[in-house]
């Protein structure tokens, strides 16, 4: 591939409105700007301020504002154009507005002229606002649950109820989120992108997404964050490094997701009767009058696990994750998460929480490198907290989980350049074929 000409190459990403879209999104934006494509990235400025704010100058990088409508402001103030600590009762509230805004994306098309759009699942009128101006379309799947959805409507178990409940039963705009991603899926030109290693997708070679009817089905690698400096974690990078060898596990449930009061004060007893090192992520709703870390924690914890314990309430994940003394991660096995953790070789304690959590932390299992936390009545208690965290991080039943954690890290480190090299040429043969179409039908 010519460098000269991929640097003539733009492109426009829209990422869904979710920090666990954002974040995969930008990752990718910055491997192609590394190999010369012009990247415009595109979002609300809600969405781009932590970007921004930790943005490290990026030649080919250029970040666009996307305004949701003025009519949804009063529904939507500036600060909830993200489902990041949006009420749950406004998140078709905000897609609508999403929706709203493909007027104003056509016109940033009209105004950059880029040659390729790459778009997310949840919204299908990316492509259609690019094709009306002769540009391509691919869509990129941040998640392996996508991946692997049913377009037929499956049945109803305990497992599942609510990501179908999401899919098939919620409606925006007259659409459901299953015919969003029909739609986005058979929208995209030729191919699809997704956010996984081949390695990890031959568990899925039955898939709905089936090159046959879709087109290629192309990995870009994990995509994960690589470690790197942030103001703050100096504490708590000492605190680690002080540390044996894989004898600190790291918990952390993501941006989204917050523990209830009881299962708060069952992960910190489970913490505590494991007698294993960790650091804590500790977030909460501030619901109950809970204005701070101490009061979200059982009496007398804080004072416990001193030097056995810190509790943080951010906390550099992949710095932590790629850490020599990080023997094991508590998870809610978001995607990102998961991806990070088997980069990293750090086996995963799972606890998932909703949504596609379940069957990540299912992959987890399957691939060796992961042990869910049982529940009862949808309940973890603090006795199968500790239970799974020793039996990872020191017992001989575990011995084969870290080395299956080790070694899918390596094949996977491996495997990385080498799969994205593949896509970006798949990219520029698409983009090629496109302009090559073009000229030749203008000169008919």
């Amino acid at each position: 591939m010519e460098s000269r000409q991929e640097k003539s190459m733009g492109i426009v990403m829209l990422p869904y409105l979710a920090h666990g879209h954002v974040l995969p999104f930008y990752e990718l934006a910055k491997k192609l700007s590394n190999k010369g494509f012009h990247i415009y990235f595109c979002s609300t400025p809600i969405c781009l301020e932590p970007i921004r704010n930790n943005h490290v100058d990026h030649l080919h990088i250029q970040l666009v504002d996307l305004q949701l409508p003025s009519s949804f402001h009063q529904q939507l103030p500036p600060h909830y154009h993200s489902t990041k600590n949006l009420p749950p009762h406004l998140m078709n509230t905000l897609l609508a507005a999403f929706d709203a805004t493909k007027p104003v994306f056509s016109d940033i098309l009209k105004n950059l002229r880029p040659e390729l759009v790459i778009y997310d699942l949840f919204q299908p009128w990316a492509p259609e606002a690019a094709r009306e101006l002769n540009i391509e379309a691919v869509l990129f799947l941040t998640s392996v649950q996508s991946q692997r959805m049913n377009f037929d409507v499956p049945k109803e178990t305990e497992s599942n109820k609510e990501i179908l409940d999401y899919l098939v039963k919620n409606s925006v705009n007259g659409m459901t989120f299953i015919q969003r991603f029909f739609k986005s899926v058979t929208s995209s030109s030729n191919m699809i992108l997704i956010k996984s290693s081949t390695e990890i997708q031959a568990k899925y070679q039955n898939s709905n997404l089936s090159s046959d009817v879709f087109g290629d089905i192309v990995s870009v690698g994990p995509l994960v964050q690589r470690p790197q400096d942030h103001d703050g974690d100096e504490k708590i990078m000492d605190w680690l490094s002080k540390k044996e060898a894989a004898s600190v596990v790291f918990v952390s449930f993501g941006s989204e997701n917050f523990l209830t009061e009881e299962e708060m004060e069952e992960m910190a007893n489970g913490l505590e009767l494991s007698n294993v090192d960790f650091i804590w992520v500790v977030r909460f709703h501030g619901e109950n009058n809970v204005k701070s870390i101490h009061e979200a924690l059982p009496s007398g914890f804080m004072e416990r696990i001193q030097g056995k314990g810190l509790i943080v309430d951010w906390a550099p994940q992949a710095k932590i994750l790629a850490h020599t003394s990080s023997g094991g991660f508590v998870s809610h096995c978001g995607w990102s998460s998961t991806l990070e953790a088997m980069m990293y070789g750090v086996p995963i304690i799972a606890i998932p929480m909703r949504l596609d959590q379940p069957h990540n932390a299912n992959l987890a299992e399957e691939m060796g490198v992961g042990i869910k936390v049982p529940r009862r009545e949808k309940k973890f208690t603090r006795h199968e907290v500790a239970k799974v965290i020793k039996t990872v991080m020191v017992e001989e039943q575990g011995k084969e989980v870290r080395r299956r954690a080790k070694e899918l890290s390596e094949i996977l480190n491996k495997k990385e350049d080498e799969e994205f090299d593949v896509a970006v040429e798949k990219l520029f043969h698409l983009v090629q074929e496109s302009k090559n179409s073009v000229a030749a039908s203008k000169e008919t």
